[in-house]
């Protein structure tokens, strides 16, 4: 952080935290080669490890900057927002990658999987019993979200404190359920293109569920710690952002993949 107050910028103060990340995410990616090879586990877990423990401190000091020293004004806030909107964008692209292997391989399937869709010997999920059940959860913790944000903006605390803890608790109802659905799942991601873009899709929203979950409990706990007030709450603008990226990611996921796709 800069001492000269002339400029309206935050300059940020030197941090270990983005070379201890990098080095949690090496690990983490070394780690889960080795599972799949060796089924050992120690790598991966000593990577998760490391990052969990950068996220919490990168975030506790992103809170005392924000919170306690002031360092995010309007300006620092107004540039928060637009990368914010740029991340959510090139996650669009990303997941519109999965869609374009999907219907690349479904709309004009090859002599590989039997000249059909879905490929011979695929027995596919019932778009009707777990995946329209999620899709339940996630349209109702879009509800709760946004009713906590708007309770936030009208000073009514105990409303957002609700709408969090509910949005939080269908998160995890969520992950749990699309766990399950995964250990029943006749078909695994080495079975044909199918099986390949479906867990790749699936798998890397579940992944995108799990990090919104943990922004939002993460601002759940600043907000009962009383950081957040109706003029200044960017952080959890900022998960209800993501959130709502993350359901309609899964509504498309739902449509295309669960009940067209099959």
């Amino acid at each position: 952080m800069s001492t000269n107050n002339n400029q309206p910028f935050h300059l940020v103060n030197y941090s270990p935290w983005p070379l201890t990340g990098s080095i949690g995410a090496m690990t983490m990616t070394s780690g889960l080669t080795l599972m799949f090879i060796n089924k050992q586990m120690y790598l991966l877990n000593l990577g998760m490890m490391i990052n969990l423990m950068t996220m919490y401190q990168w975030w506790r000091d992103i809170s005392r900057e924000s919170t306690y020293q002031g360092l995010h004004n309007t300006l620092v806030v107004k540039g928060m927002k637009i990368s914010m909107i740029l991340f959510i964008l090139s996650e669009i692209m990303f997941f519109i990658s999965f869609f374009w292997a999907f219907f690349h391989s479904s709309l004009s399937p090859t002599i590989e999987v039997g000249m059909k869709w879905p490929p011979t010997g695929i027995y596919t999920f019932n778009p009707m019993q777990i995946p329209l059940l999620n899709t339940m959860i996630l349209l109702s913790s879009g509800m709760t979200v946004t009713w906590a944000h708007h309770s936030l903006i009208f000073n009514n605390f105990k409303q957002t404190k609700m709408g969090l803890y509910l949005t939080v608790m269908l998160g995890i109802l969520f992950t749990m359920l699309q766990a399950y659905e995964y250990i029943e799942s006749k078909f695994t991601i080495s079975d044909s293109i199918y099986g390949s873009c479906f867990f790749m899709a699936t798998g890397f929203h579940g992944i995108h569920v799990i990090i919104g979950t943990t922004f939002l409990l993460v601002c759940l706990m600043r907000h009962l710690m009383n950081h957040f007030s109706k003029n200044h709450h960017y952080g959890f603008e900022a998960a209800s952002w993501y959130w709502h990226f993350v359901d309609v990611v899964w509504l498309m996921l739902y449509i295309m993949i669960y009940w067209w796709g099959s």
